[in-house]
């Protein structure tokens, strides 16, 4: 008797659904399964599509020493019993768009795509990728009705992984010994740290000049603008996947690594009712702790004005929302 795709899963196996099956989507697949860290369910509204991608990624197992299981899907049954659920799902950006613009478009497509999935995996973590990203983990949250711990957005690791790779090119040292800090939203207001920025615990700020470092903090702010205007038909995805897979590894392997993630302030930071980057602990819960760190004044000031500009958007996504429904 042939299995059918949901059987196919093996026994006890972690499984993670990623919703959206484009760039970023099926990438994640790619990076999730070679790693060996769990099953795959890859779902998109494009019949067909994610049926494919689940099928060349099947095929490559034998090169790739894994037996992990992709499945392609339209169909949300298929996700169901899933550790982790992943949003990719939405417009990307274009050449002149901010993350903003993609406020109308991408509300409605990432709140069904929750609750869509919540209904399958009510025990899941989901971690949101989709744009304007900060907002769109603030609309997870709400329409699934989950505990912050079990919400995130991945930002953070993503640009603290652009100022790292943009200080390594910079002083030309190994990528692997650059540790660095982004909190704040996914977007121009975003708050590097420099102070917390090291080559092999080396401070930045001993390695290179002020002005030096005022240009790799805006390339940072600027990092995904870049890719876009120099692709032209299309935004990163070989980092954000990448970004969303460290994130992923430290929940199912219950790493506990403390990585800037976007999450749910309740107070932390002296801001409450607004999703913003901020480091926390990752485990087999999802988010274990947020961590304060002590911020300068001037710092505390640019990540207050980071959470403004992301509570002004969360609320203009409910009022379209609201439009839309009524």
């Amino acid at each position: 008797m042939v299995s059918s795709p949901s059987s196919s899963i093996l026994c006890n196996s972690p499984r993670v659904t990623i919703v959206g099956a484009g760039r970023v989507g099926s990438t994640l697949a790619q990076r999730i399964t070679e790693k060996n860290l769990a099953d795959v369910v890859l779902l998109d509204i494009v019949a067909g599509m994610p049926q494919g991608l689940a099928l060349d990624l099947m095929e490559a197992r034998g090169i790739e020493l894994h037996n992990r299981q992709i499945i392609g899907t339209n169909n949300y049954a298929d996700t169901s019993g899933s550790s982790i659920v992943v949003i990719t799902a939405g417009f990307p950006r274009k050449p002149g768009m901010s993350r903003d613009d993609l406020l109308k478009t991408n509300a409605k497509i990432v709140v069904e795509a929750a609750k869509n999935a919540i209904a399958y995996s009510p025990n899941a973590i989901f971690i949101v990728v989709t744009n304007p990203l900060d907002v769109m983990t603030y609309l997870t949250w709400q329409a699934t009705g989950l505990p912050r711990d079990r919400i995130m957005g991945m930002a953070g690791v993503l640009d603290s992984a652009r100022f790292e790779a943009f200080i390594a090119l910079e002083l030309g040292v190994l990528p692997a010994d650059v540790k660095a800090m982004v909190l704040g939203s996914h977007g121009d207001l975003m708050v590097p740290l420099p102070r917390y920025a090291t080559v092999n615990g080396i401070p930045i700020t001993e390695l290179l000049d002020a002005e030096t470092i005022e240009r790799l903090l805006a390339r940072t702010r600027n990092g995904g603008a870049e890719i876009v205007e120099l692709m032209q038909t299309g935004g990163a995805f070989f980092a954000p996947a990448s970004a969303t897979s460290v994130m992923v590894e430290s929940i199912l392997l219950n790493q506990s690594r403390l990585l800037p993630v976007a999450t749910y302030l309740q107070g932390e930071y002296g801001l409450e009712n607004v999703v913003i980057g901020v480091p926390c602990r990752l485990g087999c819960g999802g988010i274990e702790s947020v961590l304060e760190l002590s911020l300068s004044d001037g710092e505390r000031a640019a990540l207050r004005a980071s959470a403004q500009s992301v509570r002004k958007n969360i609320d203009r996504a409910q009022e379209i929302l609201v439009a839309i429904q009524g």
